[in-house]
């Protein structure tokens, strides 16, 4: 079955735009003679970034516009780099100098005459056995062996920080080992994290006060809402500043499906030709309201807001505060359903062609709460004396793959009712959707097709109002929840 979604994590930058021009500029000059020729230079600065240069005999060179003190991810893309970045502060008229003899280039030597680096540098200097491992497994792709000692790398990083100078660099490494704290359950450091947060909280700079705030959000997080309760209202601006209120998105009795997006978010710009396709054909029974996550400026100057047209708002603050109310992850694109009586119906993490046709379906049709995979929606039910006969319809991208298992089940009245034959697919067999399912040659749209196939399952004892379809019992299967039999 394939179970993939696609999702960016707020920690994760991709190159798709330039960033804001500047008179003043800095200066990256580096040589490494393992780096082969033609390897891609990558630069990005808060969530934007550019492809802006090549390795050529070991050496390269890059001026990366700058007005104050900036941090860049610097990242190397070709034959024996890491899936990682260098972290690199910046100031205007400065020239840094890196280099290594391997292609480990977040471990590579950075001199530069900016404190802030010096601080960066010692952070990576205390964690180099470790780092070290983590890109030689992420180079062999032994992902398994990955989330322990990234956890133990937060906290070698939790035991320098006291002794480091609050600064950019510090608070930063800090924000990002609040975040890894906020999205792992049971994180098995929080105590002295927050003595950290308390520490830092009490001499950080007024500069870095707000990137402060965002970190305490992480650490003393919200109560997050769970599906069933009242959603939170929150104050929300446009794109010309204006003021709003989630509460002003529920009118004529539509429902609400919040998107929390972010520029850099690869997975979001994906989901927009299919999102839009969907906003188009129910906008009368659904209002989209777009809450980005970035700051203001990022977020006024970039041009996938022209594609937007359904409500595009921000809370000023980076989402810390309805982020961590509504979405169980800091990741992108989350999504969060809201019935018209403003309570939460389901949410859901990432995206995959053809979400929002099986959303489709399946608020146009029989009631039903889909969170585990949108694509896949109920339209038919069949009870019977001796049988129930439930019909699907699964949209997905044309190359993707996927079954069912034969442990799938119906729950209702307290107890489960076993599958027991199908139509349309063989149980546990690889299935490829065969129907085009937009008229759309393409783009993502073009690439949607569908499936429709029926399980028959044993009878009900007695006929429920409603019932729950679950394809197994193991984590990540689809489920179904409250289909109407009403």
């Amino acid at each position: 079955m394939n179970k993939k979604i696609i999702i960016t994590a707020l920690l994760v930058l991709v190159a798709l735009t330039g960033w804001t021009q500047s008179t003043k500029t800095a200066t990256i000059t580096g040589y490494s003679p393992a780096m082969k020729d033609g390897t891609v230079i990558g630069v990005a600065t808060g969530t934007i970034g550019n492809d802006v240069g090549t390795v050529q005999d070991g050496r390269f060179s890059v001026t990366i516009p700058v007005d104050d003190l900036s941090l860049i991810n610097l990242d190397f893309f070709g034959e024996g780099c890491p899936n990682s970045s260098l972290y690199i502060y910046l100031k205007p008229g400065v020239d840094v100098k890196i280099s290594g003899d391997d292609c480990l280039f977040p471990l590579w030597k950075v001199e530069s005459p900016i404190a802030e680096q010096q601080t960066q540098n010692r952070i990576v200097e205390h964690c180099r056995d470790l780092m070290a491992e983590i890109l030689r497994l992420q180079l062999s792709k032994a992902w398994d062996k990955l989330e322990p000692l990234e956890l133990k790398l937060e906290k070698q990083k939790m035991d320098i920080l006291p002794s480091l100078p609050v600064d950019a660099a510090s608070v930063n490494t800090l924000w990002g080992i609040s975040l890894t704290a906020k999205n792992t359950k049971d994180f098995p450091y929080m105590e002295q994290l927050k003595n950290l947060e308390k520490s830092f909280a009490a001499r950080v700079p007024k500069s870095l006060k707000k990137q402060m705030e965002e970190i305490h959000s992480y650490v003393y997080p919200p109560r997050l809402l769970q599906v069933g309760e009242q959603a939170a209202d929150f104050e929300l601006f446009d794109l010309q500043g204006n003021k709003h209120h989630l509460s002003e998105a529920f009118s004529d009795g539509r429902y609400v499906l919040l998107d929390f997006w972010g520029i850099g978010c690869h997975a979001c710009y994906l989901s927009e030709p299919e999102m839009r396709e969907f906003y188009e054909k129910m906008k009368d029974k659904v209002e989209i309201v777009g809450i980005n996550e970035n700051r203001l400026s990022e977020w006024k100057e970039h041009e996938f807001n022209k594609r937007i047209v359904w409500k595009n708002w921000n809370d000023g603050m980076r989402g810390i505060n309805i982020v961590s109310s509504y979405c169980d992850v800091a990741a992108m694109p989350y999504y969060v359903l809201l019935s018209p009586d403003k309570r939460i119906i389901w949410k859901a993490l990432g995206y995959l062609p053809g979400y929002f046709m099986g959303m489709m379906e399946g608020l146009n049709g029989l009631p039903q709460d889909n969170s585990s995979n949108l694509a896949l929606a109920v339209t038919k039910v069949d009870v019977s004396a001796n049988t129930t006969k439930v019909s699907f319809r699964y949209y997905t991208n044309k190359e993707y793959s996927f079954s069912v298992a034969k442990e799938s089940f119906l729950e209702a009245n307290g107890k489960r009712y076993k599958v027991t034959a199908a139509d349309g697919i063989t149980l546990d067999e690889q299935t490829f959707a065969k129907v085009k399912a937009h008229t759309a040659t393409e783009g993502t749209l073009a690439t949607i097709y569908y499936s429709d196939f029926t399980l028959t399952f044993e009878p009900f004892d007695t006929k429920p109002a409603s019932f729950t379809f679950k394809e197994s019992d193991a984590q990540g299967a689809f489920t179904i929840r409250n289909i109407s039999l009403k």
